[in-house]
């Protein structure tokens, strides 16, 4: 089915680039648990693969590679919910993976939450993927240290898509720290992130790892992929194994 992505930059706010979809995808299998992991943290894990195995096998429209080999981090958020875009108010739950200490392949998962910001919004579909790289090591030692605050914490600017960002060249997506996209499967526009918040999931971390680990822990202490991760590790060593 034909989908577009539609492109916007809000000042100070992430602005999210929209894929317009009439019906999407189909509804993803469910996976089995392996290791015994919590059936909801393997569907997470296995649905942040389909998100980046579906958004970099349309390389036209999906994230440009140079800016994939570029990244120090990337953030999924799978299926967030309609209407969850509110005050305060807790709105999708997804993973974050940084570049192995030698630069090639990539580490463990580390839980991550991501909570309302300032302003709320009316979203016309029912699901909404999230993609989010962070570009360089300051931007992940923010997003680690805790609490990481979208648009205060790190620049921020809507993602370009295609193939390559030769033809972008300059411009806010060429110096931002985090660059984000989002796809959903109803129509929306660009939505502005401007507040909202990332912090570690701990709950999830444990369910996933058998004990207490924070993300930094996980992803700058080598800390072995769980069997419920490797799917997603996979994916991502196949379309950028290695920091450019």
């Amino acid at each position: 089915m034909e989908k577009q992505f539609i492109t916007g930059l809000c000042a100070g706010a992430v602005v999210v680039t929209a894929i317009l979809a009439n019906g999407c995808s189909e509804k993803r299998a469910r996976v089995a648990t392996p290791g015994g992991v919590n059936s909801e943290i393997a569907q997470r894990l296995a649905d942040s693969a389909v998100v980046i195995q579906e958004v970099m096998g349309t390389p036209d429209k999906g994230i440009p590679q140079d800016l994939l080999d570029r990244a120090q981090c990337v953030v999924v958020v799978p299926a967030l919910k309609k209407g969850a875009f509110i005050v305060g108010a807790q709105y999708g739950k997804g993973f974050i993976s940084c570049r192995n200490i030698n630069g090639a392949g990539w580490s463990a998962p580390g839980a991550v939450a991501v909570e309302g910001g300032s302003v709320g919004f009316q979203i016309g579909g029912e699901e909404t993927d999230v993609v989010m790289l962070l570009m360089n090591k300051g931007a992940q030692s923010k997003l680690l240290s805790g609490k990481f605050t979208v648009g205060l914490d790190a620049s921020v600017a809507a993602g370009p898509v295609g193939r390559t960002t030769s033809a972008q060249a300059g411009g806010a997506n060429m110096t931002a720290e985090l660059l984000s996209w989002s796809r959903s499967r109803g129509a929306f526009a660009g939505v502005s992130l401007q507040g909202a918040t990332l912090r570690p999931d701990t709950q999830a971390n444990q369910l996933l790892y058998g004990k207490e680990l924070d993300n930094q822990q996980i992803i700058e202490g080598q800390t072995p992929v769980p069997p419920a991760a490797q799917q997603l590790l996979h994916v991502l060593n196949r379309y950028s194994s290695r920091q450019q």
